[in-house]
């Protein structure tokens, strides 16, 4: 019969909460087919956002969305893909976002819709104001 001191469960413990966060934190969907940066991560209104998507070249990859997602303002591009036919890297520019907090997504897609891989960024948009 094996008796764990109180040390060991408490260790034992961490290491499970430790592997179900790192578990958390990975993208849905299989790691690594899709990866994005956005830029700049903070700007004054009417900000004009940087998108670099990167994906992993996939037979059943049918769609690339992109969303900025924001308290007062929304917005989202859908690009077509070819399979593993479809270029690696997309460059998104989008214009003109008033102040705000945003979340920018990106979805990869297959064919019958369904989301293989989602990745997000938070990005402020800071508005300017005169006088006070």
């Amino acid at each position: 019969m094996v008796v764990l001191t109180c040390r060991a469960r408490a260790m034992k413990r961490s290491f499970l909460i430790c592997g179900l966060l790192a578990l958390a934190a990975m993208p849905v969907g299989a790691g690594g087919q899709l990866k994005m940066t956005v830029s700049p991560a903070h700007s004054f209104a009417p900000a004009v956002l940087r998108v670099r998507v990167s994906i992993e070249p996939n037979a059943v990859n049918r769609s690339l969305e992109v969303i900025a997602d924001g308290d007062q303002f929304y917005r989202s591009s859908e690009i077509q893909l070819d399979g593993d036919h479809s270029p690696a890297t997309f460059n998104l520019e989008m214009r003109d976002l008033p102040a705000g907090d945003y979340r920018v997504v990106g979805i990869l897609k297959d064919g019958a819709g369904h989301e293989r891989s989602l990745v997000y960024q938070d990005v402020k948009v800071l508005g300017f104001e005169i006088g006070g």
